[in-house]
Formats: C-alpha cells, sequence, structure tokens
C-alpha cells in the first residue's frame, strides 16, 4: 500500500531506492544531508565514485513524470548542496561525483519498480 501523507511515501521511496542501490553494489554514506541551500536525499559509493542521488516519488504520472520533475533549477540547487556536502565533507571532495535519479512511480496501489538513471545530468 502507499502511505497517505507525502512525507512518509517520499521516505518509503527513499527507502526503496536505497535498498535497490546497495543491492547494485553502491555504498550508503547518508542519507537526508541538508544544509541551508537544500537537501540531498542520498549520498553513495560506487567504487570510488560519490553518487549524489535524487529519488522522486510521483503517485499519478497525470502530473508529469518522476524524471521530468528533475528540471534545470532543481539540478542547480542539487549541484550547489553537493558542493557545500563536499566542502564539509572533505575526505570526499578528492573523489569523482557523479548526479544519479531515481524514478519511482506507483503502479495500482503498490510502489513501483526503482527506475536507475546514473549521470543523469552534469554539474
Amino acid at each position: 500500500m502507499i502511505p497517505s501523507s507525502k512525507k512518509t511515501s517520499g521516505q518509503l521511496a527513499e527507502n526503496l531506492a536505497q535498498r535497490y542501490l546497495q543491492q547494485q553494489g553502491l555504498r550508503p554514506l547518508c542519507q537526508n544531508w541538508a544544509c541551508r541551500s537544500g537537501e540531498l536525499d542520498l549520498v553513495m559509493l560506487d567504487g570510488d565514485t560519490v553518487v549524489f542521488v535524487e529519488v522522486r516519488y510521483r503517485r499519478h504520472a497525470a502530473w508529469g513524470g518522476a524524471l521530468e520533475s528533475v528540471d534545470l533549477r532543481k539540478q542547480q540547487k542539487l549541484i550547489k548542496t553537493a558542493q557545500l556536502f563536499l566542502q564539509k565533507e572533505t575526505r570526499w571532495a578528492r573523489h569523482p561525483c557523479r548526479f544519479d535519479v531515481v524514478a519511482i512511480g506507483s503502479t495500482g496501489d503498490a510502489i513501483g519498480n526503482p527506475n536507475w538513471i546514473q549521470n543523469a545530468f552534469d554539474s
């Protein structure tokens, strides 16, 4: 079942995305890292690459798909937040980085399978 509250369904989608990415061999560094400019849903490690993961959940495709919701403005905000993350978490600053999106939609009464887009956009 899909939870009724937006926050609960978002958290469920993030947990699903993290489990899925871990099954693909990524290691979690942190979840919901926040600063004044925004929040990073997931920060993971893929080999030696730091991966900033935006998790997008859409209950109804009629309002636009999850992938389409990561527009240029959202990308710029994620890039700025990732830069601040690397300034604070200096041990990761020299590692290569990329931005991925995990889009999760609903199918009937259940959350659907993750759609993982690697290198979804460039910084």
